[in-house]
């Protein structure tokens, strides 16, 4: 009964942090949604695409059920998995990434939690796992990368929150009060030195 109300819940989990990184793009332009918006080039399109690919691998390869997606050897990772090229349009990456959680749900659904999986990327002693593991370590990246994603919207264009019925009308002035707010206590804890 446990290992039902887990699964249950990690997944219905997963699957709201999907939706989160996904309204990320909404209403962005291509250039928005694709341009590096960090020090290391970290942008929105790239975040899905990289969720999309890390869930493609742990719930395929690790369970020896590989994407039908091809996907290069994880051994020839080259960071091309972090951002959308030219040629890749929006479209594609968010139609990989559905058609990654078609796949990941089928596992999921298809296996129990102590399902040994073999994670070949893991250091020693800890390549030899199973699908509940996977599965937190699987939420945990997908729960990160939707959090760089709400930072970065919110830089763009001031978006915030986790889903679209949720999101409020953004007041400047009182937002522009709360940081002014912040502000002072930062100065006041730690003086700035002339």
């Amino acid at each position: 009964m446990i290992d039902d109300f887990a699964k249950d819940n990690l997944h219905g989990r997963l699957r709201r942090d999907r939706k989160a990184l996904l309204w990320k793009l909404d209403g962005l332009s291509e250039y928005d949604a694709r341009r590096p918006l960090t020090a290391t080039g970290t942008n929105l399109l790239g975040l899905v695409k990289h969720v999309a690919s890390v869930e493609a691998r742990y719930f395929g390869e690790v369970f020896d059920r590989p994407s039908p997606e091809p996907l290069p050897r994880w051994q020839d990772s080259d960071g091309s998995d972090l951002w959308a090229t030219e040629d890749e349009t929006r479209d594609q990456i968010i139609g990989f990434y559905r058609r990654t959680w078609e796949h990941s749900d089928a596992t999921i659904s298809e296996l129990p939690l102590d399902t040994p999986g073999h994670v070949p990327w893991w250091p020693e002693p800890y390549p030899n796992t199973n699908l509940f593991a996977v599965m937190v370590h699987v939420l945990g990246e997908s729960n990160r990368h939707a959090g760089h994603a709400d930072i970065l919207r919110e830089g763009l264009d001031g978006r915030t929150g986790v889903r679209p019925e949720y999101e409020k009308q953004i007041d400047e002035e009182a937002r522009a009060a709360y940081c002014a707010k912040i502000e002072l206590a930062a100065r006041a804890a730690a003086p700035i030195k002339a």
